[in-house]
């Protein structure tokens, strides 16, 4: 049970009066707990903003991706970086802030057939916590569900604040679930995959900075694995260049899911005294331009060709030039090795119909110097 009438406002207050300023997004069940903070005065000391993103499509947009499960741990840790990224653009930078995310599976007009759960997240500058709750099948109705996890949401808000409070858990029954946990301090790598930062750079010997020199050379990919044509070109480059060259990583994707942070570090390790490693949230060249102005980038005749084809572009020539334009304006360039496709054809500069305007972007590694005919999605395939 949630505490008396009058010590519940109490703790409320208590919350809004904490200096702490919290972004709620919340999904399935317990946004009751946004007027709930708000029918107590004050709650503006507090609130910057609240999402409910509830449709799937919204959630999805939301995230920026589409979660394999909408009621999950995983879900409610996302939803609550996000909103606090959201909510870290609105605030001056020293702001005590806290992202809360929560998803529930509650009762239906239709059979449910797994459990009836709630899942809520806090996000903070010291870490992540998140705790689930189980609730016995057919115990409440819908709206006495909704009351409980609206309360547990609050409940766990202001263990974020630093106001003492009852456990979520204390709002279930004996014989129903509730686990807690406090996943690891967030460090540059949870910020960027967090949105909360463009650019982390990973030195050879491990150490993440924030401001690092930018590279001149930049050698661009998902390296799922890094292999021996990847480091073969990169010193090739530099040799071309007569600059050092640096690997770089987006923990975003046009099409596909972010990267996680624990996938994030695996990559890493391939590159301990080897190289530095540019991580950033850029998924496409113009973006990479933006980041890296008069930044040479490498990469092969498969990409150079996508850099120029409209399809790339919603099939949109104008959206095509402009952004060649920009990058051209911003310095940047691209060195371009021959690459053999799918279909074994060898493919160079020579094959891509570059226009004429930007042709000063684009120059080629002779294929004497290197050629590359593996691919990391065949390692990967062969299981090597």
């Amino acid at each position: 049970m949630r505490p008396p009438d009058a010590a519940w406002q109490h703790l409320i207050s208590t919350i809004h009066t904490s200096g702490r300023k919290a972004a709620l997004a919340i999904t399935g069940g317990g946004s009751g707990a946004i007027s709930e903070l708000l029918r107590v005065p004050g709650g503006s000391r507090l609130l910057i903003e609240a999402q409910v993103p509830y449709d799937e499509q919204a959630l999805e947009s939301f995230l920026g991706f589409a979660p394999e499960q909408a009621s999950s741990a995983g879900t409610a840790i996302a939803m609550a970086r996000t909103v606090r990224a959201r909510a870290s653009r609105l605030v001056p930078a020293d702001t005590d802030l806290v992202g809360l995310g929560a998803t529930a599976a509650l009762v239906s007009d239709r059979p449910r057939r797994g459990e009836h759960r709630f899942h809520i997240a806090i996000a903070t500058s010291a870490g992540i916590a998140h705790c689930t709750g189980v609730m016995a099948k057919g115990r409440r109705d819908r709206g006495a569900e909704e009351d409980l996890v609206s309360h547990a949401i609050v409940l766990w808000l202001a263990r974020a604040c630093g106001v003492a409070a009852p456990s979520p858990g204390s709002l279930l029954d004996a014989d129903e679930l509730f686990e807690e946990m406090v996943v690891a301090s967030v460090d540059t790598i949870d910020q960027l995959v967090a949105g909360e930062v463009d650019r982390v750079t990973a030195q050879p010997d491990g150490q993440l900075m924030l401001a690092a020199p930018r590279p001149l050379v930049l050698m661009p990919g998902s390296f799922n694995p890094l292999h021996a044509g990847h480091v073969l070109l990169a010193r090739v480059a530099e040799d071309h260049a007569q600059q050092p060259l640096a690997f770089e990583i987006s923990v975003t994707n046009v099409d596909k899911p972010p990267l996680e942070c624990a996938t994030v570090r695996h990559r890493l390790t391939q590159f301990a005294w080897k190289s530095p490693v540019e991580l950033t949230r850029a998924p496409t060249f113009l973006e990479k331009s933006r980041l890296f102005p008069k930044t040479t980038f490498v990469i092969g005749a498969d990409t150079a060709e996508r850099l120029v084809a409209p399809r790339y572009y919603g099939n949109d020539d104008i959206r095509m030039h402009v952004a060649l334009e920009e990058i051209g304006q911003s310095g940047a360039s691209f060195l371009v090795a021959v690459r053999v496709d799918a279909a074994a054809r060898v493919r160079t500069l020579s094959d891509v119909q570059v226009p004429r305007r930007y042709a000063d972007l684009f120059s080629e590694i002779p294929e004497h110097r290197f050629r590359l005919d593996t691919s990391s999605s065949e390692i990967r395939a062969r299981g090597v």
